[in-house]
């Protein structure tokens, strides 16, 4: 008994011991910084609370009514996807948002909705609304936070490889082009075409770029973009640039739009917009042999207003390179001449000239600059971007039918964007927090910050300042400064050049026949083959002339759902022997 209570004893002592230390806010000099956050975030509310221009939360936000009545729908419509689309995918589009790591969708969402004149966070984008998702590991086989190179091997050609390496498999080095010879891997787009289909890619980066090469090109580096780039070893042993292998080795695909016409031009060409020349040593125009050998029903455009002519009726093939690298951030298209088109006017010609075929099309789109804006530490250039890329998402939705059309929009890789501290609902997604010393939840330098950082990047920058003779090292004042103009470079707490990519595994969202296996965790090299299963492409074609799977009947949500209908039948059913019972007596 003794023991008994000297183990209750110490019990209630540990509670009382938990209950007094988190009950004292932590010294702000405490080694172990256990901030009160509580307590800091509930200053800040009561800061803000006089606050009179004030649009949120809405007099609907505060009814548990409004909660309840979207969380049955969400439940309604969770049910309805059991479900499952077996169908064979007659087209597959993949949307690729360069760099597009969770942080950037969140915050675009917003972007998108405040750009609407809403909040923004309650905005759904258009690829919120693709119903089964998944998340994606990133990693290089040699690397634990990975190059668009590696990855876009993975989830276009199905297997994990090196940094740096397009279209091979893990036993080609990086740089070592006799190393690639017989370990080439075929990208999705070969087996479509081998299948009878028609493909395309649609980027806003160039065409050789790390993403879009991985679908027709092998390359053990990927900066082999033009002749010029070629090593001498490489040279050695015959292989052939990036912007070579898609006029002449690649599959035939049908629709080729992005940036990047010097990798395809000889040093004496002269870009008809910037003047500028080409990278090709060899003396080959790449586009007039392209143009050459697809005579007839085939275009080739540079610029908006040749874009906006062609017809798709009457185009089979169409190229559009429409600058000498990579095509204009959304933010900077108000200063183009050229008016060349947004990535969603691109996705919606593809689709138009693609769809032709009876046989269906795979489509590749990839937002690509979303990633130069994190790189250039410019967050409002790479959600511009990132919005501009849901636009896209969107035309697609608008066109096919997903009964026979399998969508999927993922990430290669994340980047450092952080999103944080309290600032109110439907704050400006570019805004400051401002933090005063007569407040406890003050910054350290008493120095406001944005809601967007960055780990790492050129927005590094510290300032001297001096007060007779005390000299303090800061973080630069920023409370003049515009921190949504495009060019704003936001703060980062390491000081690059440029800013890294991040290691976090990615989403994947999907809608379409067999959307549903993508579930769970999955290595990224899961994506391609995901999508060749839905297409009955490669070696996954055994199952195409049988029925697939075992589709439930229309309205079998499965057992959990069917528990709740056995209950609310039995419940009918004694209902009616109550009555029934009721009647007689």
């Amino acid at each position: 008994m003794a023991t008994v209570h000297m183990i209750a004893g110490l019990f209630f002592f540990t509670l009382a011991f938990i209950a007094t230390s988190f009950g004292k806010p932590a010294d702000r000099d405490d080694e172990s910084y256990d901030v009160d956050h509580s307590g800091q975030l509930w200053q800040t509310r009561a800061r803000r609370a006089h606050a009179q221009s004030r649009t949120v939360p809405t007099d609907q936000e505060r009814t548990p009514d409004y909660w309840t009545n979207m969380a049955r729908a969400s439940i309604d419509e969770a049910l309805r996807l059991q479900t499952l689309n077996t169908n064979v995918a007659k087209n597959v589009v993949l949307f690729l948002g360069d760099g597009m790591g969770v942080s950037t969708v969140t915050t675009a969402r917003i972007l998108k909705g405040q750009k609407a004149g809403n909040p923004g966070e309650e905005t759904v984008l258009a690829m919120d609304s693709l119903p089964y998702t998944a998340m994606s590991k990133t990693y290089n086989i040699d690397a634990q936070v990975p190059d668009s190179a590696g990855t876009a091997t993975a989830f276009l050609c199905g297997v994990k490889a090196e940094a740096g390496v397009i279209g091979v498999d893990g036993r080609t080095r990086y740089g070592n082009c006799s190393s690639s010879k017989g370990h080439e891997a075929e990208s999705i787009i070969v087996h479509a075409e081998r299948a009878g289909k028609s493909t395309g890619i649609v980027t806003t980066a160039r065409v050789t770029h790390a993403t879009p090469a991985a679908a027709y090109a092998h390359s053990a580096a990927r900066g082999w973009e033009a002749d010029s780039d070629l090593t001498a070893e490489a040279r050695e042993n015959n292989c052939t640039d990036i912007a070579y292998q898609l006029v002449e080795e690649a599959p035939d695909i049908e629709v080729i739009l992005g940036g990047g016409s010097r990798m395809f031009k000889p040093r004496s060409w002269a870009d008809p917009e910037t003047g500028g020349s080409g990278d090709r040593n060899d003396g080959v125009d790449l586009v007039q042999r392209w143009q050459d050998r697809k005579t007839g029903r085939s275009r080739y455009v540079w610029n908006g207003t040749d874009f906006r002519d062609v017809d798709p009726e009457s185009t089979d093939y169409l190229l559009g390179l429409f600058e000498r690298s990579h095509m204009k951030y959304t933010a900077d298209r108000t200063d183009d001449p050229a008016e060349e088109p947004t990535i969603a006017d691109m996705t919606r010609k593809a689709i138009e000239i693609l769809r032709k075929n009876d046989n269906g099309f795979f489509l590749l789109v990839e937002g690509g600059r979303i990633d130069h804006g994190h790189h250039a530490s410019k967050a409002v250039k790479a959600l511009e971007d990132t919005v501009a890329f849901d636009d896209a998402v969107q035309v697609a939705k608008d066109m096919l039918d997903t009964s026979d059309s399998l969508v999927v929009v993922t990430a290669d890789h994340s980047h450092t964007l952080t999103f944080a501290g309290y600032p109110d609902r439907g704050h400006p997604i570019f805004g400051q927090n401002v933090y005063t010393s007569s407040t406890p939840d003050n910054t350290w330098d008493e120095l406001p910050y944005t809601t967007l950082l960055y780990g790492n990047g050129p927005g590094y920058a510290l300032v001297e300042t001096t007060n007779g003779n005390d000299t303090q090292v800061t973080r630069q004042n920023i409370t003049d400064v515009d921190t949504a103009d495009k060019e704003y470079e936001q703060q980062s707490a390491a000081p690059l050049r440029s800013e890294t990519h991040g290691g976090e595994d990615v989403i994947i969202m999907a809608d379409g026949p067999m959307a549903h296996l993508f579930h769970g965790v999955q290595e990224q090299h899961y994506i391609a083959h995901v999508m060749m299963y839905a297409a009955c492409l490669g070696e996954y074609t055994e199952h195409c002339d049988k029925p697939i799977g075992t589709p439930k009947p229309v309205g079998d949500a499965g057992p959990a759902a069917r528990g709740s209908y056995y209950t609310v039948a039995l419940t009918t059913v004694l209902s009616g022997l109550l009555m029934m019972a009721a009647t007689r007596l």
